[in-house]
Formats: structure tokens, C-alpha cells, sequence
């Protein structure tokens, strides 16, 4: 028995240094710390839309950051409490005190916060932008009914939403052009193409800068019909059967199915199943069962296309 654990061990180590130890223990990351960008400790803006940046921690998975005013020995009021997985988030805030603060975390340990107090002064919306919030940019997706949303932007009264199809080169001919005093408005989407969009605030006597401008496409027309390579129909394979497809261009995914001998009933719950690859290794089944399958494309808008052919097989 002492000769086999002394031999599990070594191979154990042997996999270890082949590997690399990451891979079986997560590093720690409690003794590092979070080194705050922007805005910096101090910072006195009359710009109310601001980019919370500081440098990544090697090992971290996502960040933790928290904005309060007017600090956190005496908040009055928790503004933003967020968990994001990169290094810089967006927001507009309201003239006025702040602090805001970050720490990193992954599955095991974090590191301590890092903090840095601001000042918002007040200021014109003429000087401002509106941050859009969604859908977010270059989305995607097969739904005509989209809400465009945007965050609030002080000493604003209304706010106006365009929508194009090209580049705003002409104010006459737009999609949509309408002004709204909510922070939102639903628009449907006609025809499969880009949208643009881009909003700016209003109030009685002036009006902001344009927000930037985001692009939402809108695709509702469906992947092809997906062709089966092998096994062909009615072989005799033996097991385990690999599955496979040809790839579709506008596939993003394909979602397949594996039957029972009646050719309708799912063969196991594992089925159906969504796959990124054209190919699939089925290893449930028994000697002298007769399956069918059959796969069908997924687009990136979440479009589902035609089923292919329904095929047989004979497991051996």
C-alpha cells in the first residue's frame, strides 16, 4: 500500500508541474490592492457624466464598486452599488459630494476597498451629454418592440430620441424623432437592419450635447436549414456515434435532437441539446436500437431555422 501512495503522489506532482498549480488552487488575491485612475482623490468636475477607472488585479474576477454621498463615514444616500467585470463604469450623477470605492474579488478572497472622494460643481446641460443605458451597443436582436432607455441628466426637462437608418445625415427623413420627459420610450422596429440612436436633454431655455450614438440591429429572419454529414441514414454505426453537421454562416449555435425508435419521443432529457460545434458524440443508446436525429441552426438575434432531414441510425 506504501509503494502506491508514494507512486500516486509522484504522478500527482508530475501533473502539478505540468499544468501548473493555478489550475488546482486559486491565488489569493486579499494582499493586493486596487489602484484608483480617475476620478482621482480630490477632483473637482462640472461634468456629470463620469467614467469610474482604476487599474486591474491580475487573478480578480469581478470588481465591486460603490458610490455614496457624500462619504462613507457619513452617507446620506448609496448612489451605485454595482458588480462588473471590467476595470471602468459609466455613470451620471447630480451635482454634489461623492466618494466612491472599489475592490476586487474572485471565487476565494478579495482584496481591501480603495476610495477616493469628488466634487460635482453645477453646470449648464450645455456642457453635458446623456449616458445610454439600452439596449447596448451593437445589439442584436429578432424583437421589433425595443425600449431605449438613457439616465437621468440633471436640470433636464425633457429629452429628444432619434432613431436612423443611416447616419443622421438628414434631420427630415428620420426612423423616429420624438421627445419624451420619461428616461425611456418603446419604438418597434420595422425592417431587418441597423438602427442608430442617440438621445440629448432639454429644458425651457437650453439643450445638451448629443448623446453618442449606439447601434441596435434588428434581424428576425431565420438561419438555414442545417445539411447531416454523418451517419448517414439508416447506417449501422457502432458505438459511441458521432454526430456531425455542416456549419451555416449565420449560425451561432445549433440545437440538437436525438429520438427514440418511435421517431417523436426525446431519447433522454439530455436531449435537446444547444451546441457551438457541427459535430456531437452520443454515447447513450444499446446494441440493436434504431434512433433518429435531426438539427437545426440558431442565428445570433436568437432566430431558430428549419429542422434538417430526419435521419436513422442502427447502433451495433
Amino acid at each position: 500500500m506504501a509503494i502506491h501512495k508514494n507512486i500516486s503522489q509522484a504522478l500527482l506532482g508530475l501533473v502539478l508541474l505540468s499544468t501548473g498549480c493555478t489550475e488546482f488552487i486559486e491565488p489569493s488575491i486579499e494582499k493586493k490592492s486596487i489602484i484608483l485612475l480617475a476620478p482621482s482623490n480630490g477632483t473637482e468636475t462640472a461634468i456629470y457624466a463620469q467614467t469610474f477607472w482604476w487599474e486591474e488585479v491580475d487573478n480578480a474576477f469581478q470588481y465591486r464598486l460603490q458610490v455614496v454621498t457624500p462619504d462613507f463615514n457619513h452617507a446620506a444616500r448609496l448612489v451605485l452599488d454595482t458588480v462588473i467585470t471590467k476595470s471602468r463604469f459609466s455613470y451620471t450623477l447630480d451635482p454634489g459630494n461623492y466618494e466612491w470605492r472599489v475592490k476586487a474579488e474572485n471565487g476565494s478572497s478579495q482584496t481591501a476597498y480603495s476610495k477616493a472622494a469628488f466634487i460635482i460643481q453645477p453646470s449648464s446641460i450645455e456642457e453635458q451629454q446623456v449616458q445610454l443605458q439600452s439596449p447596448v451597443n451593437n445589439l442584436i436582436t429578432n424583437q421589433s418592440s425595443t425600449v431605449f432607455k438613457w439616465l437621468k441628466l440633471f436640470g433636464a426637462e425633457k429629452y429628444q430620441l432619434q432613431i436612423d437608418t443611416s447616419n443622421f445625415e438628414d434631420d427630415t427623413a428620420l426612423f423616429f424623432d420624438k421627445s419624451t420627459p420619461n428616461q425611456e420610450f418603446t419604438v418597434n422596429l420595422t425592417k431587418d437592419k441597423v438602427y442608430r440612436w442617440r438621445v440629448k436633454a432639454q429644458n425651457a431655455t437650453v439643450e445638451s450635447k448629443w448623446s453618442g450614438i449606439q447601434n441596435v440591429t434588428l434581424d428576425k429572419t431565420p438561419p438555414g436549414v442545417v445539411f447531416l454529414t454523418s451517419p448517414t441514414n439508416e447506417q449501422v454505426v457502432s458505438k459511441n456515434v458521432s454526430l456531425k453537421w455542416e456549419t451555416l454562416s449565420d449560425a451561432k449555435k445549433y440545437q440538437l435532437y436525438v429520438f427514440k425508435s418511435d421517431g417523436s419521443s426525446v431519447y433522454s432529457p439530455t436531449f435537446p441539446i444547444i451546441l457551438t460545434a457541427a459535430s456531437y458524440s452520443f454515447t447513450e443508446g444499446k446494441s440493436g436500437e434504431k434512433l433518429f436525429w435531426q438539427v437545426r441552426a440558431i442565428d445570433e438575434a436568437g432566430n431558430f431555422g428549419a429542422f434538417s432531414e430526419l435521419r436513422s441510425f442502427l447502433i451495433q
